[in-house]
């Protein structure tokens, strides 16, 4: 009897020490299988209907928590870095707490928002339909004298990606 007992507190200790966000993991094993495509933006950050899309900048603190693996101590460190300028500073300060891998499964569900004159290629590329080459063209067409002009060119670099939905994206577009 007082072996069942042990073996049942031995289950149940590994379970709450899970419920626990005091602490940020070190170390977050990695997802199997191909990674999750990304979602639909939405909400506070970009279009509508789907799975959410948080701008880095806006979203409420608590709303990061619909992200898969962020808890509520991930949740204030995602807005504690705030205003991201470009998703590398949200990788280099989120990456203080979590390795690489950690930082880009959070990527598919946030986005810093662009600036036309201002962004970094890899900012650009979050773009819907914008991959390196699309971004580096977008940079290369800089100064775009509106956010007007800039997504006429991304028109021309990104043929069929969805013109309304990047204006989302763009500082100050949702």
């Amino acid at each position: 009897m007082r072996a069942l007992a042990l073996t049942a507190l031995a289950l149940t200790l590994p379970l709450a020490a899970c419920e626990s966000e005091e602490a940020v993991p070190d170390e977050v094993p990695a997802l199997a299988g191909p990674a999750p495509a990304p979602p639909e933006p939405v909400a506070d950050a970009v279009g509508q209907g789907g799975a959410v899309l948080l701008n880095l900048n806006t979203t409420a603190e608590e709303d990061f928590q619909q992200v898969p693996g962020v808890g509520e101590r991930m949740a204030h460190e995602f807005e504690e870095y705030r205003p991201y300028v470009s998703i590398q500073e949200f990788r280099r300060e989120i990456g203080k707490y979590v390795d690489e891998a950690t930082v880009a499964s959070y990527e598919p569900y946030v986005f810093v928002p662009v600036r036309p004159n201002e962004s970094d290629a890899e900012t650009l590329a979050q773009l819907p339909g914008v991959g390196p080459q699309e971004a580096e063209a977008l940079a290369a067409g800089r100064p775009y004298a509106s956010d007007a002009a800039f997504l006429d060119r991304y028109a021309d670099v990104a043929p069929g990606a969805d013109r309304e939905r990047a204006a989302l994206y763009l500082d100050g577009g949702s």
